[in-house]
């Protein structure tokens, strides 16, 4: 039987997900397909969300206006599955130097970092941990357990026959002039959040992704830490004396299958974070659909406005999709203009070249 819907939604990942349910708060009809793939990039990612990031430990782009927004969001969530998949567990970055301790008892104070900040360590307060100069426990910091929000999920949208278990295929689709059918469904847009999957994505592969392959490791460890610790690899506790370690960054691999050489590299560097013995039990790769400039790819096809794209989160899906999710739906339905750092009309040059 054909149905009218507002919205076809390609993925089910962390972007597809946040954007279906933007949508939803605006009574707007939808209808979701994906081929609910065991590994995807959603799937695999480790969850962190984390304000104060990288070697240089700067905030993160958008922080002020990121962070209270997803825990409210993943909250909410919470409580509409009854499932519980946000840990609000604080990060622990131990300093390397007695200049980056002191570099941070001043940034401590100052309106913006003090949000993001709960306490600054000015000697070792961890005997497992190598923090021989202290560290700064961050506050608004913790993971998501993706897997159990995007189940949660998947079993909400299927009880209200939103979703579609099936592979999507362009060859089924056809785009009319103000309106695309799919299979059985007429949709005024249809919004393409499909991860790592967008080289077969023919309406907007002409964007320049940057897909960068992460793995993680399980590692078993007598360790007790009520707190993840992240510096050079994260290290995040699980229970019952495991843990999640990672990741590395491989601009070359771009195959799903883990490796040897990024186990011996995570290992290495956790090794040198903390000096407890550990055994790796488990390891799982996964290609994250970064972009050029690391800023999402959001926005309408140059040529035909009823086609959208919410994709190239990168290493930052758990925090990005839930603001941008919101942000997307609203211009959506408004008309109001996209944040020009995500807006892919800041690429549209590349795809007139694609057409010559």
């Amino acid at each position: 039987m054909s149905k009218n819907v507002d919205y076809i939604i390609v993925g089910q990942g962390l972007a597809g997900t946040c954007l279906a349910l933007a949508l939803l708060r605006r009574s707007k009809t939808i209808r979701i397909i994906d081929a609910n793939e065991p590994v995807t990039s959603s799937k695999v990612a480790a969850g962190l969300y984390n304000p104060i990031t990288g070697r240089k430990m700067v905030k993160t782009w958008m922080a002020d206006e990121l962070f209270p927004f997803l825990l409210d969001f993943y909250r909410e969530q919470e409580v509409l599955t009854g499932k519980k998949f946000l840990n609000d567990t604080p990060i622990y970055r131990p300093f390397l130097s007695l200049e980056e301790q002191n570099e941070w008892m001043g940034k401590s104070a100052t309106p913006a970092f003090e949000k993001f900040i709960d306490t600054v360590y000015d000697k070792s307060i961890a005997p497992p941990v190598n923090d021989t100069y202290g560290g700064i426990v961050l506050a608004r910091s913790g993971y998501l357990d993706v897997a159990v929000f995007l189940e949660a999920m998947q079993e909400y949208f299927m009880a209200s026959e939103l979703l579609e278990k099936k592979q999507f295929s362009f060859e089924q689709l056809l785009v009319n002039e103000d309106s695309v059918e799919y299979d059985h469904i007429t949709a005024g847009r249809i919004i393409f959040c499909d991860g790592s999957l967008w080289e077969d994505n023919i309406f907007f592969r002409w964007l320049p992704f940057r897909p960068v392959k992460g793995e993680v490791l399980e590692v078993k460890s007598s360790i007790t830490l009520n707190y993840i610790v992240n510096r050079g690899v994260f290290c995040v506790p699980l229970g019952n004396n495991l843990f999640r370690v990672g990741s590395n960054y491989d601009n070359e691999d771009h195959s799903w299958a883990p490796t040897e050489r990024a186990k011996n590299e995570i290992e290495k560097k956790l090794a040198g974070l903390i000096n407890v013995p550990f055994e790796t039990i488990h390891q799982k790769a996964g290609i994250r659909p970064s972009s050029r400039d690391r800023r999402p790819y959001i926005g309408l096809h140059p040529k035909m406005n009823h086609l959208g794209l919410f994709n190239g989160l990168g290493t930052k899906g758990v925090s990005l999709a839930p603001y941008f999710g919101e942000h997307f739906a609203a211009c959506l339905e408004t008309g109001e203009e996209l944040n020009k750092e995500v807006n892919i009309s800041r690429y549209f040059s590349l795809y007139y070249d694609s057409q010559n």
